[in-house]
């Protein structure tokens, strides 16, 4: 499996579950084959349809299967006439909306907060690229 490939999921995968590692210095690690069973499990329910929504997917399995074989979202979505900005625009809101409730929650201090949103529109355009 090439390196990207390997990125690409894992970093959907942490970007989607908004974990501390993700954010911190910390680098997550994974092989593409348990990247990608993770993908659909870590993804919540209505963000999963959310997505395969936008990306005309029929399935989760057709998302898994076109990130195992080496798309990235932004190839997804071109392949099917999709507006790769508007994938980029779900993630964001969906994992803005994750951070908000996790700093409402208390297990995100103010810093943390304010560093991750500073950094989500970055680091979700180069997951969904796959850069």
């Amino acid at each position: 499996m090439k390196p990207r490939h390997i990125i690409i999921v894992g970093t959907v995968v942490v970007a989607m579950t908004v974990s501390n590692a993700a954010w911190g210095k910390t680098a997550v690690r994974a092989d593409a084959a348990s990247a990608t069973k993770t993908l659909t499990r870590a993804i919540p329910a209505a963000e999963q349809e959310d997505l395969l929504s936008l990306l005309k997917l029929n399935s989760e399995e057709q998302l898994h299967d076109a990130l195992y074989n080496g798309q990235s979202l932004a190839e997804i979505a071109q392949s099917q006439n999709v507006n790769v900005e508007k994938v980029i625009n779900l993630q964001v809101q969906e994992l803005g909306a994750q951070l908000d409730q996790r700093l409402a929650a208390g297990s995100l201090t103010e810093g943390q907060y304010k560093e991750q949103k500073r950094e989500l529109t970055s680091m979700i355009t180069d997951s969904v690229y796959g850069r």
